[in-house]
């Protein structure tokens, strides 16, 4: 038994091939190229055109397709929304790939991003026999996926885990309306964020940062300064270190997990810092149920939500048994 996971992203979608056991046979990457719409509807396609290809030239039977996006995926319409892909605010995406494979032989299963991160590492990943685990994403955004009881919580309309609005701070600022508090703060994007503000309010800084031009500082800039000793990306990254804290401690509290993994582009450089983050969650978190928890970094790294999506197409199959 074979199936196919494709994991899509801001700006590329990754493929694959996977035998039963999780073990990848075969892949391939194809960048986005600032496509839009069916643009990259039709890239998905030809991808799965090219993995069926080689599947029947080496004898190997694709018996369902996982895919995982970067939004929101509702399971009641088929209908996918991805802030990232231009039009693709209600893309009929199901659709799209049952009309266009034509063959009911072929099962077909998506969901998120943060849905396939949390499947990957309980597949192959440091969650493995996990019943109650949850993997939070911190790259350009921040998102959750929350394993309960072995399932995946979807909310009432299939957005639980959108944990950049989780409120961590007040008061209230404006800026949080487009991405919430935590992301605004904590992810990628917030990181050089935070790192910008604190360069305007001291103009008399003259730390490595100065470099370069303000608005062309991002998390990458602040890392690199940080492990230069630099004040403001110290001061910026500290703070980052309190607020993944506070959520995993809000997270531990409400859900008592077996394990907290950090995984997305910032986590990455952000490894170093996974013991700050428990020491700062031991502080906030329900006394007992943190000291329950194991807190660990993604050992599948870019590839969780590839391995994500494979193990949503397996499972497609054992529910139809």
């Amino acid at each position: 038994m074979a199936v196919i996971g494709i994991d899509l992203g801001g700006t590329k979608s990754a493929a694959a091939i996977f035998d039963e056991n999780g073990k990848i046979i075969h892949r391939n990457i194809s960048p986005l190229d600032k496509r839009a719409g069916g643009k990259v509807g039709e890239l998905i396609l030809g991808q799965i055109a090219s993995l069926r290809h080689y599947a029947s030239e080496n004898r190997l039977t694709i018996r369902a397709i996982g895919v995982s996006i970067p939004g929101i995926y509702y399971a009641s319409t088929g209908k996918v929304w991805a802030p990232n892909i231009p039009d693709w605010t209600d893309y009929p995406l199901l659709d799209e790939l049952t009309s266009s494979l034509n063959d009911s032989s072929i099962r077909i299963k998506i969901d998120s991003d943060r849905a396939a991160y949390i499947l990957g590492e309980t597949w192959q990943g440091c969650a493995k026999g996990c019943r109650d685990a949850i993997f939070i994403a911190v790259g350009t955004g921040i998102g959750a996926g929350i394993l309960i009881d072995g399932k995946i919580l979807r909310g009432s309309h299939d957005i639980a885990g959108a944990t950049g609005w989780m409120a961590l701070d007040r008061p209230f600022q404006q800026e949080y309306v487009s991405c919430g508090c935590f992301e605004y703060h904590a992810s990628g994007e917030g990181i050089g964020k935070v790192a910008r503000e604190l360069l305007m309010k001291n103009p008399n800084y003259s730390g490595i940062l100065r470099n370069k031009p303000i608005e062309e500082i991002t998390s990458h800039d602040v890392f690199d300064g940080f492990s230069l000793n630099d004040p403001i990306a110290k001061q910026t990254l500290e703070s980052a270190i309190e607020f993944w804290g506070m959520a995993v401690a809000n997270y531990v509290s409400l859900f008592n997990p077996e394990k907290i993994i950090f995984g997305g582009g910032v986590f990455g450089p952000a490894v170093q810092f996974i013991d700050r983050i428990r020491k700062e969650a031991l502080k906030w978190a329900q006394p007992i149920s943190i000291h329950q928890v194991s807190i660990e970094a993604s050992i599948l790294g870019s590839d969780a939500g590839l391995f994500g999506a494979g193990r949503l197409a397996q499972l497609e199959i054992e529910s139809a048994k």
